[in-house]
């Protein structure tokens, strides 16, 4: 998944080259805003699904167990299939497997549309992350080919924008969805930007191959989804089946073995696919480290705090879009603001101060009490999402500029797939200690048998039983127990990222060069 690999002194020219008006004119520029569109969609995604998952817990019926396999369906085989996919593009042609990518997530999402149980929803899920696994990567590569070195970093900031415009417009869209239509319209919105996408791109954009990258390994492949996998179904099943239990032990017993063993296969690769001495340069290794804690925590948040707005404060899609954007705001603001700031202090301070914001914020917003509306956590997103401005692009920018030109593409393949498994353990791992603190705390009374497990399933589906009952004493409770779940999560993201801030401060190098930082 090389995105310079390809331009490189020591790689061989592309066999087939980019054609000659993609360097001249307007013509790259009008090709970029066709890859845009690609990866546009992952962005939508990334956030629409969140505002609807209260519909889905009542819809489908869906246990919060149900609901983290939703979201982590994908992220898991997105994050093990992403290099090589990767991969497969660099050999086969990126134009030809971006352009399958797409039609295979515009496939699974028309499926999706129509899934009437969790259940077909989670495998319709997989299949949109393994979509999105060759939209990623295969979006970034075919940047070399169409733009000069020189004007390289501009496209790459150009296309990154373009997938963040998704996260503040998938609440709004979604909720705006929502409000009108079916859960399934969500998806159905995919279709259109696929679409136009795949015409775009076969008109504008050259296709391109580098047969000088590594074949991807089957055996690394299968190893990497299948310990993601029974990492991710260990932390989901623990609160459910109990963390002694045989089934759940065996599952994390497993991931240890096939996660390790990948990580020591691929150190004894000759031409590893996923190549892990990229993390012995101190710059990369922190910088990678924070972009990694920061995904972790965003998505916990964004897995909580739908919920939180639809179920506990009573605000409809559309309302809990609109009251996600502060976070959004507070995420673009400080985006800008990190470029200048690292110029005066450096990579190391921004990061880490972003990172003591981020506590800040989660820990404000683990104070939260049942009765309270609205401001104090528009006030606690706001927080968060400056700390996260202040952290991920200048993490990013500093993990991509401590490496030389021939290894950026590897190096940001191995920085995304880490992002992406962070995310996936970061809902099965929160969403478990929401799960276990909702059902410790929820007191169903005399409700009967049947509707009190519905219940205990998710705080929306308790509050539409207490709604079918209007047994107020069952939706209180269902409150209660849902803030303090939620609390947890938030107390738990707190102190991580404060040890997470020390730890950055001490041990990341001031500058950002990949000279002389190999050493611990």
């Amino acid at each position: 998944m090389s995105m310079d690999r390809s331009t490189s002194a020591t790689a061989p020219a592309d066999p087939v080259p980019p054609a000659e008006p993609a360097r001249g004119g307007n013509r790259r520029w009008w090709a970029l805003a066709a890859v845009c569109l690609s990866v546009l969609v992952i962005g939508f995604d990334g956030t629409i699904l969140n505002v609807a998952l209260p519909d889905m817990a009542v819809q489908l019926r869906a246990s919060t167990g149900q609901l983290q396999w939703i979201v982590d369906a994908y992220l898991v085989v997105f994050a093990a299939a992403m290099l090589p996919a990767g991969l497969l593009g660099d050999r086969f042609g990126r134009r030809k497997l971006l352009i399958g990518g797409l039609m295979l997530f515009g496939a699974a999402s028309l499926v999706g549309t129509l899934a009437d149980s969790a259940e077909t929803l989670i495998a319709v899920r997989a299949v949109m992350g393994l979509g999105g696994a060759f939209i990623m990567p295969l979006g970034i590569a075919i940047l070399p080919g169409l733009f000069s070195p020189a004007e390289r970093p501009r496209a790459v900031a150009v296309m990154t924008a373009g997938m963040a415009v998704g996260m503040p417009l998938g609440p709004m869209l979604g909720g705006l969805l929502l409000n009108h239509f079916w859960w399934g319209s969500i998806f159905l919105i995919n279709v259109p930007l696929i679409v136009i996408g795949i015409v775009a791109c076969l008109w504008l954009v050259p296709e391109s191959v580098d047969p000088a990258v590594p074949r991807v390994d089957p055996l690394s492949a299968t190893v990497g989804v299948l310990g993601l996998a029974a990492l991710t179904f260990g932390f989901i099943q623990g609160p459910a089946d109990g963390w002694g239990s045989g089934k759940v032990v065996a599952a994390l017993v497993a991931a240890v073995l096939l996660l390790g063993g990948l990580v020591w296969r691929e150190r004894t690769q000759p031409h590893p696919m996923v190549d892990f001495t990229l993390l012995a340069n101190r710059v990369y290794r922190w910088s990678t480290a924070a972009s990694v804690l920061v995904s972790f925590v965003l998505v916990g948040g964004l897995f909580v705090l739908p919920q939180y707005l639809q179920a506990v404060l009573g605000y409809d899609a559309l309302g809990t879009g609109l009251r996600l954007m502060p976070l959004m705001v507070g995420l673009l603001i400080a985006a800008r603001a990190a470029e200048r700031l690292v110029a005066k202090l450096s990579a190391r301070w921004v990061v880490a101060a972003g990172m003591l914001v981020v506590a800040a914020s989660m820990l404000l917003g683990a104070t939260t009490a049942t009765g309270d509306g609205y401001g104090r956590t528009a006030l606690w997103l706001s927080l968060l999402g400056v700390g996260m401005g202040f952290t991920m692009v200048p993490a990013m920018g500093a993990a991509m500029a401590a490496l030389p030109e021939e290894r950026a593409g590897v190096g940001s393949g191995l920085l995304q797939t880490l992002r992406q498994s962070a995310s996936a353990i970061g809902v099965a791992l929160l969403g478990s200690l929401l799960a276990s603190g909702y059902t410790a705390r929820l007191r169903t009374g005399t409700v009967p048998a049947v509707l009190a497990h519905t219940a205990r399933g998710s705080v929306s589906a308790a509050q539409a039983v207490a709604d079918e009952l209007h047994d107020q004493a069952l939706a209180a409770s269902a409150h209660g127990a849902f803030i303090h779940g939620m609390n947890l999560v938030l107390l738990a993201c707190g102190i991580g990222s404060a040890l997470s801030a020390a730890l950055i401060a001490w041990r990341m190098p001031g500058r950002t060069g990949g000279e002389g930082e190999s050493k611990a």
